[in-house]
């Protein structure tokens, strides 16, 4: 496996472009399915969750090309079996559950993979197919579900706030025989953009980006272009980049109501930022300033970034505590940094961090997503060489991150395995 050798102690300075976000492109990569005719998506990032959504469609029969970022399909499914080689790649391979029933009133999808960072229930995904009046059933590690009448339009919900749940449910709900509502509904920006797609191929959907999302069913839907709103993730992890590496960065195409909750903390650490449309710049003054946070759903501070500010905090000014109240697995991050001199002390959902004034390097390992690009940013802020290893978990999230970070002062380069 690949590593990263990482030589800190460089402030980054200037500008990255921000990719298209991984979460919402996965379910608009799911929508295809739900219309013969062409389905255009621009701004795709090639990361290997997008690839991974790409093949699986072709599995299923959808024609897809890809040109740089912008990804065609058309064609719709000829077969109805999402396998387990293809969906254990990624958890995000369940979202072709409601499609698949919606429009062709059967399906069978693997239990899906993923990073192991907590119970993230399917059974949410399937009680929204049976409010829509799916017969499921967990047979052989699948997910079997068949509605040979079609889906009837019903009231979804939710007893606790689930994306992926809401994105299904949402898709099922469109080509479903009458009126849905959706309630305790997520509100994430990847539901809004999800939703603005199936809008513009004919769907009639009101109410996304709030906790109650209203669908009257319509019989078809046809071609359409989107262009795939920016990943306020990879936004949130370069804002945080820029503080802990005292920098000074222009993030474009970032949108600054998607991370409300981020930047009001970073304030509070004592960074600068200037927003205007499309634009966030974010300058630190020094030391950042130790502060507190509790991972929230939309609008709340999001969990894809609680590993990144915890590695920003264990070089603060002070003591931090953060709580995780999302995923009960995502402090997997911890004894990596534990390794590089942090000081945390992990009471379950809790952690209390007490910053230093600065980290050892040292060789790390990654464990999923988030915490393999937290140890990045650690070892980008702390002076001498660190190695950090099995990034493949990074191709999964971030486009050209070595790049991004190079022309920005960062010097790192990737050791082949």
């Amino acid at each position: 496996m690949d590593s990263l050798e990482i030589k800190g102690g460089n402030a980054l300075r200037g500008e990255i472009t921000i990719s298209g976000a991984k979460n919402a492109a996965l379910p608009l990569l799911a929508a295809a399915l739900m219309t013969t005719d062409k389905l255009v998506l621009e701004n795709v990032p090639r990361l290997a969750d997008t690839l991974s959504m790409e093949g699986l469609l072709r599995h299923l029969g959808v024609a897809v090309t890809r040109d740089h970022e912008t990804v065609t399909m058309s064609g719709g499914a000829n077969s109805f079996d999402a396998p387990y080689d293809l969906v254990t790649k990624m958890r995000a391979s369940v979202l072709v559950l409601g499609p698949l029933l919606a429009r062709y009133g059967e399906a069978r999808v693997s239990l899906p993979g993923g990073c192991a960072i907590g119970t993230r229930p399917v059974d949410l995904h399937i009680r929204a197919m049976q409010a829509l009046g799916a017969v499921v059933e967990l047979a052989d590690g699948y997910i079997q579900a068949r509605a040979r009448k079609g889906l009837q339009g019903g009231r979804i919900m939710f007893p606790m706030v689930s994306v992926g749940g809401t994105e299904n449910a949402l898709m099922a709900a469109v080509l479903a025989k009458g009126e849905s509502e959706i309630v305790n509904a997520a509100r994430e920006p990847e539901i809004t953009d999800l939703a603005d797609c199936l809008n513009a191929m004919g769907a009639q959907i009101s109410g996304h980006g709030t906790d109650t999302i209203t669908v009257q069913g319509v019989d078809t839907l046809h071609a359409a272009t989107h262009r795939v709103v920016a990943d306020r993730i990879e936004a949130g992890t370069f804002a945080i980049a820029a503080v802990m590496t005292q920098g000074d960065l222009v993030l474009r195409g970032a949108r600054d109501r998607h991370l409300d909750a981020l930047l009001a903390v970073l304030r509070e650490t004592g960074a600068s930022i200037e927003s205007q449309p499309g634009i966030i710049h974010i300058k630190s003054n020094g030391r950042p300033r130790a502060a507190d946070i509790t991972t929230d759903p939309f609008p709340g501070f999001p969990t894809d970034l609680q590993a990144q500010f915890m590695a920003m905090m264990c070089i603060a000014d002070g003591s931090s505590h953060i709580s995780e109240t999302i995923f009960e697995n995502r402090f997997m991050h911890v004894p990596e940094l534990l390794r590089m001199g942090a000081d945390i002390k992990v009471n379950g959902g809790t952690a209390l961090v007490r910053g230093r004034a600065s980290l050892t390097p040292a060789p790390v390992m990654a464990t999923d997503l988030r915490a393999s690009v937290s140890l990045v940013l650690a070892a980008l802020a702390t002076t001498g060489t660190s190695t950090v290893s099995r990034i493949y978990h990074l191709e999964r999230g971030y486009s050209d991150l070595e790049t991004k970070l190079g022309n920005c002062g960062a010097e790192l380069c990737r050791i082949k395995a």
